[in-house]
């Protein structure tokens, strides 16, 4: 193949994958109709975890474990905590506004890595910083009361607890040489077992066994979790960083958009202001980087 049409696959990917994590957002709002928060996050780990073992294995990749502490915190952080909170977040919230607050991850990255390991960011990124923290307050409007702020702040842990994920994936990548789709699988096994503990402990409404909810399983199981991940690995590989960056900026963005044509979820003009800000504060952390 040449470089010319993998590089046109790898856009095309792009856009697949844009959709597919981005239509997600309205699949597990609407999939809350059928099954409590944690038995669906479980349910969707389990399904996710034999998918990307079986991707691991079509891939003629080696199924020896990374060592297990990274795994560990990886599994807890990206998979048990950020899909829980997530969940539990849309039981309440928007579907948009919260994969707009979910995908601050790149900002918790940026705060842990500066508090955490010394890596100061430079005077703009602090300046993109501060324009989220803006955002994110006329997003919020706290001075409206309580409101759905519980769900707004299941969100924005989820986001950082996305960002522990990817702090403590970087550090293993860096130390192990791992391939990010064998960490994927395992750290989403020991997610997915975090996830069951808690659907085991938290007692929630009885599932029901609708197509709908079928359907929605096997899209986040099959797509959403595991395709999309051989899709992710084939942009990282044949795009540049940059260009591989700005899915995180048009998922949720994208999302947004999806539950206003969708869902009916209009932001009124001061949201609609918070979530314009937090578009350009990702562009700047995600893109502008220099």
């Amino acid at each position: 193949m040449t470089s010319d049409a993998s590089r046109r696959g790898a856009l095309i990917a792009l856009v697949f994958l844009t959709l597919i994590w981005s239509y997600n957002w309205i699949v597990m709002k609407q999939v809350l109709q059928y099954a409590g928060p944690f038995y669906f996050a479980a349910l969707r780990a389990v399904l996710a975890t034999l998918v990307l073992f079986a991707v691991v294995v079509l891939q003629r990749e080696s199924p020896k474990p990374p060592p297990w502490l990274p795994v560990v915190l990886v599994g807890l952080a990206q998979t048990t905590g950020f899909q829980s909170m997530v969940q539990w977040a849309l039981v309440d919230g928007g579907a948009g506004k919260t994969a707009l607050l979910a995908y601050t991850m790149p900002f918790w990255v940026l705060l842990l890595a500066a508090f955490g390991y010394g890596d100061k960011p430079t005077r703009r990124q602090w300046l993109f910083v501060a324009l989220a923290a803006l955002g994110l307050a006329l997003v919020l409007e706290p001075w409206h009361g309580m409101g759905t702020l519980g769900s707004s702040l299941l969100a924005l842990a989820s986001g950082l607890s996305w960002g522990v994920g990817v702090v403590v994936s970087k550090r293993t990548f860096a130390k192990t040489g791992i391939s990010p789709l064998r960490l994927t699988a395992w750290q989403m096994l020991a997610g997915a077992i975090g996830l069951c503990l808690i659907a085991a402990c938290v007692p929630e409404r009885a599932i029901e066994w609708t197509p709908y909810f079928g359907a929605a399983l096997a899209y986040n199981a099959v797509l959403a979790s595991g395709l999309a991940w051989v899709m992710w690995a084939t942009i990282v590989q044949r795009l540049p960083t940059t260009v591989a960056g700005i899915t995180s900026l048009a998922v949720p963005l994208t999302g947004v958009l999806l539950a206003w044509a969708i869902l009916g979820e209009r932001p009124g003009a001061v949201e609609a202001f918070g979530i314009a800000l937090i578009g350009a504060a990702l562009v700047g952390i995600s893109v502008l980087k220099k």
